[in-house]
């Protein structure tokens, strides 16, 4: 693969994790369950990283990161528990995607520093992958488990400032 066939895939790998980031944090906004939305957190660090191993990879060859992208629809099922699952059913859908894109296509990278670096983000992909699949049939342990008596007050909540 040459630089400039290496460059427009990553650029491109960047262009879907961007979409996928920001789909990721609208959906977070209607995912009010304290240990869900803690995952979500903790997915969008990790992409917010990948975002930055990215867009290092396309400057050092050459070339500029995009700076915006065409928004991932969210799903608009209403309120509550019922649009939550809607949005993590969804988010198992767009990790798989994006899996099933890039996955084949990284198979073709010949740089190995690349190669790697897109074979750890797709791994970590996968991870989010099987945390939205758990959080869809209920399992709130994703990130860990706290005591018996630890509480969350009901959720979380949409906005994260209120005045």
């Amino acid at each position: 693969m040459n630089p400039s066939d290496l460059r427009a895939l990553l650029e491109a790998v960047y262009r879907d994790k961007l979409a996928l980031v920001g789909r990721h944090q609208r959906g977070a906004q209607g995912v009010a369950s304290y240990e869900f939305n803690n995952t979500y957190q903790y997915v969008i660090n990790r992409e917010l990283t990948h975002l930055e191993w990215l867009r290092s990879a396309i400057e050092d060859l050459g070339g500029t990161a995009a700076a915006t992208v065409a928004d991932l629809p969210v799903p608009a099922v209403g309120r509550g528990s019922q649009a939550a699952q809607a949005i993590l059913e969804d988010d198992v859908r767009t990790a798989r995607a994006f899996v099933d894109t890039w996955a084949p296509r990284v198979k073709g990278v010949t740089q190995h520093r690349h190669r790697t670096m897109l074979e750890l983000m797709l791994g970590e992909v996968r991870e989010h992958h099987r945390f939205f699949e758990l959080a869809v049939v209920g399992r709130q342990d994703l990130l860990g488990r706290r005591p018996a008596e630890a509480g969350t007050g009901g959720g979380v909540m949409s906005t994260r400032w209120i005045e």
